[in-house]
């Protein structure tokens, strides 16, 4: 027989079985299934103040960028 009947068969075949059931974990339904506890969680939680504050002086913020010196022989 021709390779195309076979396959025109299985096609037909598959086509005659339900969808496969998919689940990952717990039935969402089930009453009776665990539930993590809630805990509260504030929205502002882990946040930062960026108000503007007063500007340090430009010479020390230059020297603590600043390459440092070579030292001395070692």
């Amino acid at each position: 027989m021709k390779p195309t009947y076979f396959a025109a068969v299985a096609v037909f075949l598959s086509a005659c079985s339900g969808p496969p059931i998919l689940t990952s974990g717990m039935d969402a339904s089930n009453p009776a299934s665990p539930v993590p506890p809630v805990e509260y969680v504030p929205v502002t939680a882990g946040t930062v103040d960026h108000r503007p504050v007063e500007p340090k002086p430009w010479v020390e913020q230059n020297d603590r960028v600043a390459p440092k010196p070579p030292s001395a022989a070692r």
